[in-house]
């Protein structure tokens, strides 16, 4: 059982624009799966001259929804938490229709150099097509009307996770950092679970009283589920630790034990994650390979 306060309580139609909060609109995409749930949420900032946050997938449907959303508006930008392709293809169209720029992340990157052997997984989802016309770091900000955002580095999903902190309302567009139905996939070398925890503790440090996720609904309370998350992540280390420490020595090994009656469609994610943590306990020298870490390599306890 999981120590995490999910929040599983979230219905949405696709394809319809919802107002969620002062200042913010929410359309959902058709891309239900088991790892967007019911769908990718973009986001529409403002009234008049508006923001699009994660435009979303190449789906003509989406794009024709959010465009009939801003109908009689202007967007001024189309703004993009990381490139992923049920985040970010939209963007393109957007742009051709509006006239809006693209801004957010930077272009797809691996966040550690490929290790020989391995080659780019079809299956990561990398929209490697994106180019922004102006790439967002951490502290830049966007504005229009009675809206501004902020550009918060969070890395660990993906190397060019941004979050958006929207000033007005004490909120953050989390995208996929933090989701209050499911946690995240971090999948090396796309992601890093080293970057994942540190982004995890960075955003303890800020005050913004709710966060919109690009899945699911709000999380209401982020400071709790903040905790919590970081509290799973350090007990699933512990976890691997100790199965590496009990003779376990490879993935496969390692995931039928932590993952008992897991989806057999979510399994191969389960199997990334676990190599994100080993990837992290051998920098850190708590358990050793040789040669690099690998979803292949044999692992034996290393120093204490």
């Amino acid at each position: 059982m999981s120590d995490i306060p999910f929040d599983l309580n979230f219905e949405a139609e696709p394809g319809i624009a919802v107002a969620v909060a002062p200042g913010i609109r929410r359309v959902l995409a058709r891309n239900a799966s088991p790892f967007t749930g019911k769908g990718t949420c973009s986001y529409i900032v403002g009234r008049g001259r508006v923001a699009v946050i994660d435009p979303g997938p190449d789906d003509a449907r989406h794009v024709n929804a959010l465009l009939e959303a801003v109908r009689n508006e202007t967007v001024s930008h189309v703004v993009v938490t990381h490139t992923h392709r049920d985040h970010s293809p939209a963007a393109a169209a957007i742009r051709a229709a509006t006239g809006a720029v693209i801004v957010g992340c930077g272009p797809h990157r691996p966040s550690r150099p490929w290790a020989e052997g391995e080659e780019p997984r079809g299956e990561s989802g990398a929209d490697r097509d994106y180019r922004p016309d102006s790439e967002m770091l951490d502290g830049d900000t966007v504005s229009g009307p009675g809206w501004t955002l902020t550009a918060v580095a969070t890395p660990g999903h993906t190397a060019n996770h941004l979050a958006f902190a929207f000033t007005e309302a004490n909120a953050l567009f989390s995208g996929d950092h933090v989701m209050a139905w499911s946690t995240t996939i971090v999948a090396p070398p796309d992601g890093s679970m080293t970057d994942y925890k540190a982004s995890l503790i960075r955003l303890q440090e800020r005050s913004e009283g709710i966060y919109w996720p690009g899945h699911g609904g709000p999380v209401r309370e982020p400071a709790r589920f903040l905790r919590a998350l970081l509290h799973h992540r350090l007990q699933r280390e512990a976890a691997i630790l100790g199965r590496i420490r009990s003779g376990d020595s490879t993935i496969a090994d390692i995931v039928p034990r932590l993952y008992e009656g897991l989806n057999a469609a979510l399994l191969p994610a389960a199997a990334l994650s676990v190599f994100a943590h080993l990837e992290d306990l051998v920098a850190r020298r708590l358990v050793v390979t040789d040669g690099p870490a690998t979803l292949t390599a044999r692992y034996r306890p290393g120093g204490s």
